[in-house]
């Protein structure tokens, strides 16, 4: 993990201070100052080749948790003013009167939010909250999301629940990873056709009977929802295939300490599902089912979307997976310590390959996945059901159009993926019983929520 084991200051605590740059939520001190996850990510982005930023105002525009994303060169000037630097010093090393002043402003900062909770009991949840709208999922106007690793572990409080909330945001941007160049996306925010409002989908989930149209409208909806959200193109995965991990990137990998590599993963399949909880508020239906259930379908299915997804980003002949940039074996991913589930992941997306699925059948596959009737804590399993039973027809339909009815019979069984993700819970609590800190301090919050006690979540989901 980035703090190791901290012997002066625990970073949960260094994270009452808000950010230097803009005032969010901080994470921790990175590059020397103390950032949230934005900061610190846009800076090292600015460290990176030779970007330049220009400021079309008087260089002089405030940053603040809003604002931080409409002028690049005067945020950078602010990181450097405040001291953010590539050899910064790190935490560990840094000398007794700066971390004795760490300390002091932490003990500062624990008083005043013991004051304001006194003098008006919840005084300091809005601070915090407020930083929800730049946080864990927005619905964006564009069908370049950016879900990059800053964005993922920024808010404390990030939930399922607030991934559902967030609004339209114009300032997604993209990564191509081809050229690793970032474009900005572009589109009216106004532009987004609002396709779950649309009475069709309310009719869906409450008519027994569904219209050839009201199934082919479904189908569109359901294909586009997912072009939008598919996080890599097809066609970049398909470029890079022969760019494979060399054996000493390999190695340097197997050298991470467990705990670096637990982390990586984490953030790596965080950012995965940010695109799946995407994908499902945007279909068709879903966004009409009651807030209990969505929470509770995503909570159960996002993972195996997940998992199913993978099949596009693996290289059956080499056994390869698309992983930070190239194309991985199994065996980098050695410091884990799950080699058997690793080994199981790989079977299973080397399986789904040789269905050679379409990116219109994964499209109405995952869908399926996730919406799942059987799912224990339904509170309206009828509409569920429904929604269920027309997404069916829509997959079947267009298999029959296709000539490709054979797939059904090859689908991987439902208790497949469970078992799969079960495992990986298993292991996940393995490793929160040895790095308990490292869990709590440094995976992403939606991470911990969907994963970390799958009891907690059965308990919730019951309430």
């Amino acid at each position: 993990g980035v703090y190791g084991v901290l012997g002066y200051q625990d970073p949960a605590q260094i994270e009452v201070i808000p950010c230097k740059i803009c005032g969010d939520k901080s994470s921790g001190i990175h590059y020397g100052v103390i950032t949230c996850e934005g900061c610190k990510g846009f800076f090292r982005r600015s460290q990176q080749g030779n970007v330049t930023y220009s400021c079309t105002r008087q260089q002089n525009c405030q940053i603040d948790r809003t604002s931080r994303n409409r002028c690049q060169h005067c945020r950078l000037q602010k990181c450097l003013s405040l001291g953010m630097s590539r050899d910064a010093v790190k935490f560990g090393r840094m000398s007794k009167k700066q971390r004795d002043s760490l300390h002091a402003e932490v003990q500062k900062q624990l008083q005043q939010q013991q004051q304001q909770q006194q003098q008006g009991g919840e005084a300091v949840a809005p601070a915090y909250s407020l930083g929800l709208a730049n946080g864990q999922l927005k619905l964006a106007s564009s069908p370049d999301l950016d879900y990059s690793p800053e964005r993922i572990k920024m808010e404390s409080r990030a939930s399922v629940f607030y991934a559902l909330e967030m609004q339209a945001s114009p300032d997604l941007s993209r990564l191509d990873i081809s050229g690793g160049k970032r474009v900005q996306a572009g589109g009216d925010v106004g532009e987004t056709v609002d396709f779950y409002t649309s009475p069709n989908f309310t009719s869906i989930l409450e008519s027994p009977d569904s219209s050839v149209t009201e199934i082919e409208h479904l189908t569109q909806n359901v294909l586009k929802s997912y072009r939008e959200t598919c996080q890599l193109r097809l066609e970049d995965l398909q470029l890079l295939r022969l760019e494979t991990f060399s054996w000493e990137e390999v190695r340097s990998y197997q050298k991470k300490s467990m705990e670096e590599m637990w982390e990586r993963c984490a953030c790596r399949i965080t950012e995965a599902i940010q695109y799946v909880v995407e994908f499902a508020k945007r279909m068709g239906g879903f966004m009409e089912l009651c807030q209990n259930d969505q929470i509770v379908l995503l909570k159960a299915g996002a993972m195996e979307v997940v998992l199913v997804r993978m099949c596009r980003a693996f290289n059956s002949e080499n056994r390869t997976v698309f992983f930070e940039g190239k194309y991985a074996g199994p065996e980098l991913f050695k410091s884990l310590g799950c080699n058997e589930l690793i080994s199981s992941i790989f079977d299973f997306a080397h399986s789904l390959c040789s269905l050679h699925f379409s990116e219109n059948e994964i499209a109405l596959f995952t869908a399926l996945v996730l919406i799942n009737s059987n799912r224990p804590w339904l509170q309206e399993k009828g509409k569920v059901e429904r929604l269920q039973n027309n997404l069916e027809l829509a997959f079947k339909h267009m298999l029959r159009k296709t000539h490709r009815e054979g797939i059904l019979a090859k689908l991987p069984p439902k208790g497949k993926l469970r078992s799969l993700c079960y495992q990986h819970v298993e292991k996940l609590r393995s490793f929160r019983q040895m790095y308990p800190i490292i869990v709590h301090a440094l995976f992403p919050p939606l991470y911990k929520e969907l994963f970390s006690s799958e009891c907690e979540l059965q308990g919730a989901a019951a309430e």
